[in-house]
């Protein structure tokens, strides 16, 4: 059984500050099948639509039968530990810093046998196990085996944590404590085991609902922060930087307009200035700082979450300026997870569908009610996923954009 997670210690001064390294990331094109899977949460491997076999490594055709027929399918992971081995040394920079690390050699009920990181609940002899895809520093597909039944304290293994951003006895920024959202995410937090929770809160001088029950939370502390001000980014930036290890960006200006349903550029322009500038100028003041504690110790840097839409995919037109502010920031994302993967903090983007709130309730159901985002994001974090599609909605619209993005457009214009 995994030793239980205790808090850290503070920082001694005097010694030497760990700088961020990444394992191996060189991968195929063909193998990154395997990371877009791991990315969602799924562990998948190569079957053969001819002969049905399964395969790893991943491989340009089939290695029974040479076709090139190959789709990427869903695995349960269930198999047999052969061997195991604890790695002592290595000339890895990354590896060098964290050993000794446990490696294992599993022959799964699909067929492969496949080399894995080896959780530390399993047992060094012939055990039932069950594999999975994480992602690693690097932002690659890597495997980890569980034990087959769960273990008290799975999540607080140590080469596990490594690739996850689990949230016990981190600190975290919400920037947004205003809204539902804000709130069922800061309590999900909080129940998660946040060490400190920064919760920023735009207007202090208005009481604005819910915002007292979190404020009691032993963890919480209110920040001023106003993502339209950079000098209020700065100044936050300035006084959390360095002690910040997880960034909640849920702040978010929505009004459910087209185009010509409105005169003027006011709304779309807030809905820009939040949106997209808002996390623009979030990634200027706290990226560099979370890029380099990325390696602080147990409870370092870990992830960026991004709370975007759905409508960041395709344009929703009742909601056309909100989406087209989310596709931006769906954009900005992309290049803040390029340059935070050099240091190894997770960026987390969440694509919800319509969210149960002031500006969705004309919608019919179903709509995702705030705590289940915030569950969502929670889960995201402790199981290493890079994105999230949280709700029934999110999920049908993503196989949709998936299978023909042409006709989901056409789809939702009418």
């Amino acid at each position: 059984m995994s030793a239980p997670l205790t808090r850290p210690k503070r920082k001694n001064p005097i010694l030497r500050t760990r700088l961020p390294t990444l394992p191996p990331g060189s991968r195929s094109r063909v193998a990154l099948g395997l990371t877009a899977a791991a990315a969602l949460g799924r562990f998948e491997l190569q079957t053969c639509r001819d002969c049905g076999a399964v395969q790893y490594p991943p491989r340009e055709a089939c290695h029974g039968c040479l076709s090139e027929r190959l789709v990427w399918k869903l695995q349960d992971g269930a198999g047999e530990l052969l061997a195991t081995t604890v790695l002592h040394h290595s000339n890895d920079l990354f590896f060098r810093e964290r050993l000794p690390w446990r490696l294992g050699m599993v022959r799964l009920d699909a067929g492969p046998s496949v080399v894995a990181h080896l959780h530390g609940d399993i047992p060094p002899d012939a055990a039932r196990v069950r594999v999975g895809a994480r992602l690693d520093k690097s932002g690659q597909a890597v495997l980890i085996a569980f034990p087959e039944q769960e273990t008290p304290n799975m999540a607080d293994d140590r080469q596990l944590r490594e690739m996850t951003c689990d949230p016990k006895f981190r600190k975290a920024l919400v920037t947004d404590g205003k809204s539902a959202v804000g709130q069922a995410i800061v309590a999900a937090l909080a129940k998660a085991g946040a060490d400190i929770v920064w919760v920023g809160n735009t207007e202090p001088w208005k009481k604005s609902p819910g915002i007292e029950e979190i404020a009691v939370l032993p963890q919480v502390t209110l920040v001023p922060l106003d993502l339209t001000d950079s000098r209020s980014v700065t100044e936050l930036a300035g006084e959390i930087g360095g002690k910040v290890d997880i960034v909640i960006n849920n702040a978010e200006y929505h009004r459910a307009f087209g185009i010509a349903a409105r005169r003027g550029v006011d709304a779309a322009r807030g809905e820009m200035d939040v949106n997209y500038f808002g996390l623009l100028r979030l990634a200027q003041e706290l990226g560099p700082a979370l890029r380099a504690r990325a390696a602080d110790g147990q409870s370092s840097a870990a992830a960026w979450v991004n709370v975007l839409s759905v409508y960041a995919l395709a344009n929703f037109p009742p909601h056309g300026t909100y989406s087209a502010s989310k596709a931006a920031a769906y954009s900005l994302a992309q290049c803040l997870r390029a340059e935070m993967r050099l240091a190894g903090v997770r960026v987390v983007n969440v694509f919800p569908g319509p969210i149960d709130d002031e500006w969705n309730q004309l919608l019919p159901p179903p709509k995702l009610a705030p705590a289940a985002l915030a569950d969502a994001i929670v889960a995201a974090l402790r199981d290493g996923v890079e994105d999230v599609f949280p709700g029934d909605v999110a999920q049908e619209w993503l196989a949709r954009w998936r299978d023909n993005p042409k006709a989901l457009e056409r789809e939702l214009s009418v």
